[in-house]
């Protein structure tokens, strides 16, 4: 274990680090030998335009995905949870997305938000509606990928809460219809509360997850167009790979300050909900 912490954590880390401290080019890169740069590859990411916006879409990328994913997860959670026919194969189908290459799943998007022959702008004009831009608008390109990214991260949450629904006692439930509590009384006050070990561990993961998303991202958009759905993730690839001359000393930096706002979030988090057991 701390053979396998060392060459996939540990260095990895390290590695990035000195990327982001020395003035690589791709010579250097290959062969060795970059100057150290000190904090300047941090100073010139913070203060490039491109870092405010960034950072914004990631923040947001993140909120809206998380919420809807972690709302949309639970209401399908509660309906599984009751037995009915085909509840298995249906829930089977539900882990499809999930289960995809995101290369699938990011590609099917693209096609179906075609602006010129995409199904989604299809059904939008049998409904009297025309044609929206989904990817090449930068009114639109963000929503478009955070659409696509709530459909693939569902399953999980699925799959996730409905585990802990099967660990709440059905006694529960009959005792507090006895009392006359009904099916919204039960949730706030049995599921919601019985369920707030999952959902902590649900939302961290999500949450680690969400804030690095690259592939669906660079896929449909590229982050474009004009940087309208760039996230830091997007951000770190294209300064260090995406250009004819690559920045690897900003792209490193990038992608070590995507580590530092993924930590404090999930320390903050944490926090939150240690002293929500505390109360």
């Amino acid at each position: 274990m701390t053979v396998y912490l060392a060459l996939f954590f540990a260095y990895p880390l390290y590695r990035n680090l000195d990327l982001s401290l020395r003035d690589y080019d791709v010579r250097s890169f290959v062969q060795g030998g970059a100057e150290f740069a000190g904090l300047s590859n941090y100073r010139t990411v913070l203060e490039d335009p491109a870092f405010v916006p960034a950072l914004t879409h990631t923040a947001v990328f993140t909120v809206v995905c998380l919420v809807f994913q972690f709302a949309i997860g639970l209401a399908l959670a509660v309906f599984f949870s009751r037995s009915f026919r085909l509840s298995v194969t249906l829930r089977g189908l539900f882990l499809v997305p999930w289960l995809l290459p995101l290369i699938v799943s990011a590609s099917t998007w693209a096609w179906m938000l075609n602006s010129d022959s995409g199904v989604v702008n299809s059904a939008l004009s049998l409904a009297g509606i025309g044609p929206v831009n989904w990817l090449t608008s930068p009114d639109w390109s963000l929503a478009s990928v955070i659409i696509a990214n709530i459909w693939i991260g569902v399953p999980f949450n699925l799959v996730m809460l409905y585990s802990g629904l099967q660990n709440i006692p059905v006694q529960l439930y009959e005792a507090a219809a006895l009392d006359g509590a009904g099916g919204w009384r039960q949730f706030w006050s049995i599921t919601l509360p019985l369920l707030r070990p999952v959902t902590a561990i649900t939302l961290l993961l999500g949450l680690v997850y969400t804030v690095k998303v690259f592939d669906i991202i660079w896929i449909m958009t590229k982050g474009g167009p004009a940087g309208s759905s760039a996230t830091l993730a997007t951000w770190s690839y294209r300064l260090g790979f995406g250009n004819t001359l690559p920045a690897f000393g900003p792209g490193a930096a990038v992608g070590n300050l995507l580590i530092v706002v993924t930590l404090i979030a999930g320390l903050v988090y944490l926090r939150v909900e240690r002293r929500r057991y505390a109360s």
